[in-house]
């Protein structure tokens, strides 16, 4: 039953693995909610994105200089 009970507090007390799990779980708890966000207003961002971009080649079309 010692043998036991020395394996267990061992197993207890051995640290290693602590900070990647650490480091695991708070990159975890900064990307679900961003990707969250990202899933939730994906719609918007898409229409943003597109009308920028069209802005952009827009302002490009009106350039004589511009030649693709």
């Amino acid at each position: 039953m010692k043998g036991l009970w020395k394996t267990a507090k061992r197993l207890h007390s051995d640290q290693r693995g602590a900070v990647g799990l650490e480091t695991l779980l708070i990159i975890a708890a900064i990307v679900l909610p961003l990707l969250g966000a990202l899933l939730y207003f994906k719609d918007e961002i898409i229409s943003w994105a597109s009308s920028s971009f069209d802005a952009i080649r827009g302002e490009a079309g009106d350039d004589p200089t511009y030649n693709p």
